[in-house]
């Protein structure tokens, strides 16, 4: 352990180097820097290290998988934290210094607890890859405010102007930083040496450049005091270097408890502040399940999200018990950590170690930190954001989702952080919509006679079939059909009923196949019902197929009554919803020759009365398609009969049984020797099963060949609603 604490000092260093800079770049501006607040940076440097350490404390002994994990104060926090304390300074008054600063802190606590109840919660449900999902480009879009906010506080802490001076900045204020000579310097040198950083650090990628330039610099800084023999309280008071009334506390770091007096909180202010606080608590817990797995990559460790967001909790619900700021794991500092030799749970402890002694130290030496080092860091961060959100992401996102960065970005800084994000969330799901609107939820549309069932039938009945089933219409969907997509799915069925073609190409049926249908909505149920109506008129059958009842489609359509409208049929597969229809082509007109009083078609009447459920289900689908006597559909399937069923009929003459079930059965075949089928019937023998007896199942020897077959018109199969309509018609087993 002795070796592994000595190996580990350079990292520990580095590390807390990072935290020095990052504790100097965010805590100094965690309040605002006008009114109540202006002398309050110190406080925020106290709050920054008191969240840092206890979150280094919580990951290192065990709530965090990575051994080496660095924590931090979450900083992306800044932006909400102004809004919450300029929101309770304005409710309760600058002349109530105390309680101001007494409900801020309880508030900025209160964020902390929110946040490790959600973290816990989270991790407990085991929902941590769930949040992932999260749209990306709208956390990249509140990142790149949060590089915006920097940018501008870079320029108020380098001026020393007051924070909300650029909240617009009026023409005064822009006046006042590009025509002053000494302004201009303030804030135009701290941005000069941050892009000259990241130059630098484009070049040469060792972790040691970042925090070795911003040591430079204070270092020169004083060399050329010393040289030029300046007064220090004259450069404190010229702004270039921090007041020290506002960076030292005079009861120490922990001067803030002393705020923490039940009679100087106000209730209400606070109780105001919640939409900023869930607002800060959406944007809060995107980020774990973001880092964590981009870490475990970066590591090539297997972690288990859900364990970080516990331990996430954690230290969050311990940081706001103890008054603090919500915190996080890091992913850039943890990265270097661990490639500068911090990949231990002993490095990570000399760590926590390091930084409570920089925190009992207190923010007294802060007043001999130069400004330009504070505002060259936040200007590199800011600028790292803004980058990350603009300039890396332009060719990795959709043009939509870079419109939606950019729009989060002008919102957030233009308007409110809140309001950003809210924006952000509105325009994604727009965009969505509008997405997936033009996305083909129609997948193929053709002929019934490209497509028939698998049902065994006479090639006459076959061809007949072929025929007339250019009265059906195939629709198959796909995808998710929502209000943006039903529109094109109902637009097409109208225009198959509306199509000008209408009598010399009619339509008897539209089947539509939803079995690649996950779900559907409200409005398209809707919609399937509006089209059913116009069709109703039209004397078109509507037939739903690919969905069982009790599936999510099968309800939401079923909610939509639309099964209880008239001219309705519902099958759970397509084969299902084919024989149906071929049955219906059949059946339509055999009752055609009722009326004409051919011979066959009263034995088919006479069979087809004794299958009473089928008599039952027809009853409604006859009245359905009276409407339609003497229409072209009618005329129609009379001339494919003529072609096929008629000629066949009339050519037949009267064959015994089994011969003429053999010759209807093998009839498709190309070759067959009418004299073999002739002595082959001599083998069959009849017989009478009763029902339900098992002729055959799966894995018998097979020991002969057996027809069943039933003198008449129509096949009925006991115990299963499927019938084979034909003269005669047989099955082979």
């Amino acid at each position: 352990m002795a070796k592994m604490a000595i190996s580990s000092i350079p990292a520990v260093i580095f590390g807390v180097l990072l935290n020095i800079l990052d504790g100097l770049s965010y805590g100094m501006i965690m309040f605002p820097a006008s009114g109540v607040f202006t002398s309050l940076g110190g406080m925020g440097v106290s709050l920054f290290f008191l969240s840092t350490v206890i979150s280094q404390i919580v990951y290192t002994l065990g709530g965090s998988q990575f051994a080496g994990a660095n924590g931090s104060m979450m900083i992306e926090t800044v932006p909400f934290f102004h809004i919450i304390a300029s929101t309770i300074e304005r409710e309760i008054g600058q002349v109530h210094v105390r309680e101001v600063i007494a409900t801020t802190l309880v508030a900025y606590a209160l964020s902390s607890l929110l946040t490790g109840l959600t973290f816990l919660l989270l991790g407990y449900l085991r929902l941590g890859v769930i949040i992932g999902f999260f749209p990306r480009h709208i956390l990249v879009g509140c990142i790149g405010g949060v590089g915006v906010f920097l940018v501008l506080t870079g320029l108020t802490v380098s001026t020393r102007l007051p924070s909300d001076a650029l909240d617009p900045p009026t023409w005064d204020t822009v006046r006042y930083l590009t025509r002053n000579i000494h302004t201009l310097g303030q804030w135009i040198l701290p941005l000069v040496l941050a892009i000259l950083m990241r130059v630098i650090t484009s070049r040469w990628k060792h972790q040691l450049i970042f925090p070795t330039y911003f040591l430079v610099i204070p270092v020169v800084f004083y060399v050329i005091v010393i040289a030029a023999g300046l007064d220090l309280e004259s450069l404190r008071g010229d702004g270039w270097l921090f007041d020290s009334a506002g960076t030292t506390a005079a009861g120490g770091w922990y001067e803030f408890y002393t705020y923490f007096d039940l009679s100087l909180i106000k209730w209400m202010p606070l109780w105001n502040t919640l939409p900023t606080q869930f607002a800060l608590l959406f944007f809060n817990i995107l980020h774990p399940p973001l880092n964590v797995p981009a870490l475990s990559v970066s590591l090539n460790q297997d972690i288990d999200t859900n364990k970080e967001l516990v331990g996430h909790g954690l230290s969050n619900l311990i940081s706001g018990l103890l008054g603090s700021v919500p915190n996080y794991l890091v992913y850039v500092n943890t990265l270097m950590f661990y490639r500068v030799g911090g990949g231990s749970r002993v490095a990570g402890f000399m760590l926590a170690l390091a930084t409570l002694l920089i925190l009992m130290i207190g923010t007294a030496p802060v007043a001999y930190i130069p400004v330009v080092v504070v505002g060259a860091l936040i200007f590199a961060l800011g600028i790292d954001l803004v980058k990350e959100a603009l300039w890396d992401t332009r060719h990795r996102v959709s043009w939509t989702e870079y419109v939606t960065i950019v729009s989060i970005m002008v919102t957030m800084t233009v308007w409110d952080f809140v309001i950003g994000v809210l924006f952000g969330i509105v325009v994604s799901c727009i965009f969505f919509v509008v997405q997936n609107s033009r996305r083909r939820s129609i997948r193929a549309c053709y002929s019934g006679n490209a497509a028939m069932s698998t049902v065994r039938r006479p090639a006459a009945h076959r061809a007949y079939i072929h025929e007339v089933s250019k009265q059906t219409r195939i629709i198959q969907l796909q995808g998710f059909l929502f209000f943006g997509t039903i529109v094109h799915v109902e637009e097409k069925l109208r225009s198959i009923v509306e199509d000008s073609n209408w009598r010399t190409d009619p339509v008897r049926f539209i089947i539509v196949d939803l079995t690649l249908v996950p779900g559907v909505d409200m409005s398209s149920a809707e919609a399937f019902v509006r089209v059913q109506r116009l069709l109703s008129a039209k004397g078109v059958l509507l037939v739903f197929c690919g969905v069982e009842s009790e599936s999510g489609v099968g309800k939401a359509l079923a909610n939509s009554r639309i099964f209880e409208e008239k001219g309705v049929e519902f099958f759970e597969s397509l084969n299902d919803a084919l024989e149906w229809t071929e049955n219906e082509y059949l059946g339509t007109w055999f009752r055609l020759q009722r009326t004409e009083s051919m011979p066959v078609g009263k034995s088919f009447l006479s069979l087809l009365g004794r299958c009473r459920a089928f008599h039952e289900r027809r009853r409604e689908v006859d009245r359905f398609h009276d409407t339609s006597a003497g229409s072209p559909r009618e005329r129609c399937l009379r001339d494919a009969a003529n072609r096929t069923i008629a000629v066949e009929l009339g050519s037949s003459g009267i064959t015994p049984e089994p011969l003429n079930t053999l010759l209807k059965a093998f009839q498709t075949h190309d070759e067959n020797d009418h004299d073999v089928l002739v002595r082959l019937s001599n083998y069959f023998t009849r017989l009478s099963l009763p029902p339900g007896h098992v002729l055959w199942d799966i894995g018998d020897t097979p020991d002969g060949l057996c027809i069943k077959w039933l003198v008449g018109v129509v096949y009925v199969q006991l115990g299963r609603s499927q019938f084979s309509l034909g003269v005669p018609s047989a099955k082979m087993g």
